[in-house]
């Protein structure tokens, strides 16, 4: 058996000279799937800092610690293709934050989340975060905006028991799907028809489906992050049969999320999923309030401390939404019980995530209308004059 020398240990994963231009050709050029995912990349720095850290592994074999670590020529040789005029705001890609992932519930409560290396639209690190939720019933709807999503991410999603519910910027641009099993005649599809054009081959989810459910026991096991399951389900740019099995799965609830978007007479799936994001952003709107020291941003040097820190965070909005709950519900109550007329409809849009009556800058009273064990403090008299920023005492 022949080991590596000292020179060959050291040089291995790095590039060791500058790609010759059959190399470029080979091993840096971007094909129509590469380019699909790289647009999912809001920004030029984000678009070719991500491409170059795509074709930078098949060409070493690895990821670089330091992805800027090539050789000039092959970022303006990406660049050209991507068509970005400055190669130079690459170095911008390494000064990138770490991005804060949070599962919220229909009850407002948060149920998990986890911290993720960048700034990715990436639906997959949504599934990692809902498979390690701090607890709480499963999610049947999984709401999300803009995400970055494909075929494969749908089918992933639906095989887990996930109801994956993205809101769609390009919209018009979704192809519709229909699906005929091998054998068996379909009658007509009605008014969609023209829509169903495409038809989803089923043949391939049914050779590869004992290997699409190992991958989901994986999943739920942590055997494997589903973010790296992007690597497994393609190859030079194309999937692999296992990938396009997912693919075609996935379609099929893609067309039938897009259905439910869609449907001109039942708006319910439209509304719930439209409340559920209003949720979430206004959870995010509290959350960067009441981490305005560091302006809503974490701060901790190392993964695991900004896990800790975010998992505080979270520990304090859960409080402040059952604190909120709780007295919401004696205020109603209250308020019924003096003869007001309060509707249902009126009640299904409260929210405990309207903070006005919190404090969170300035001063902290802590000996005021202490209530007493399982009790609450009264409410507060509507008719009474508001105390003035110099006046003493604080909002709880």
């Amino acid at each position: 058996m022949e080991c590596l020398s000292d020179e060959q240990a050291e040089a291995y994963g790095t590039f060791a000279e500058e790609p010759t231009r059959p190399e470029l050709e080979r091993f840096f050029f971007l094909d129509e799937v590469d380019r699909d995912l790289i647009a999912l990349r809001r920004t030029e720095h984000h678009r070719l800092g991500f491409a170059l850290q795509m074709c930078t592994v098949r060409y070493v074999g690895l990821f670089l610690e330091d992805p800027l670590a090539v050789p000039w020529p092959v970022i303006e040789h990406l660049a050209v293709q991507l068509g970005i005029e400055d190669p130079s705001v690459v170095k911008r890609y390494t000064e990138r934050r770490q991005t804060l992932y949070n599962a919220v519930n229909d009850q407002v409560a948060g149920i998990g989340q986890m911290v993720v290396p960048g700034t990715p639209r990436d639906s997959l690190h949504i599934l990692d975060a809902l498979l390690n939720l701090d607890g709480g019933v499963k999610p049947e709807m999984v709401a999300t905006d803009n995400a970055s999503y494909s075929d494969m991410v749908f089918g992933l999603f639906k095989i887990l028991g996930y109801n994956f519910s993205p809101r769609f910027r390009d919209l018009d641009d979704q192809r519709f799907w229909r699906a005929t099993m091998p054998g068996v005649e379909t009658a007509s599809y009605g008014v969609v028809e023209d829509l169903g054009r495409n038809r989803v081959n089923l043949n391939k989810v049914i050779t590869h489906w004992p290997d699409m459910l190992k991958v989901a026991g994986s999943l739920v096991t942590n055997q494997v992050r589903a973010y790296a399951l992007l690597r497994m389900f393609g190859r030079d740019g194309r999937p692999t049969p296992l990938g396009a099995a997912f693919a075609e799965y996935g379609r099929i609830a893609k067309t039938e999320h897009l259905l439910r978007v869609i449907d001109p007479v039942d708006e319910t799936y439209r509304r719930q999923m439209n409340r559920q994001l209003t949720v979430q952003e206004s959870r995010h709107k509290l959350a960067r309030d009441v981490c305005h020291g560091k302006r809503g941003t974490i701060h901790q040097a190392y993964r695991d401390g900004m896990e800790d820190q975010l998992g505080a965070l979270g520990l304090v909005l859960n409080a402040i939404v059952l604190w909120t709950t709780r007295y919401i519900d004696v205020a109603v109550a209250q308020l019924k019980a003096e003869g007001h007329e309060i509707r249902d409809e009126d009640i299904a849009r409260l929210s405990p995530l309207k903070h006005r009556n919190l404090n969170l800058l300035g001063r902290y009273s802590f000996t005021a209308s202490t209530p007493a064990a399982g009790a609450l403090r009264p409410l507060r008299d509507p008719d009474a004059p508001e105390l003035d920023e110099d006046d003493d005492g604080g909002q709880e």
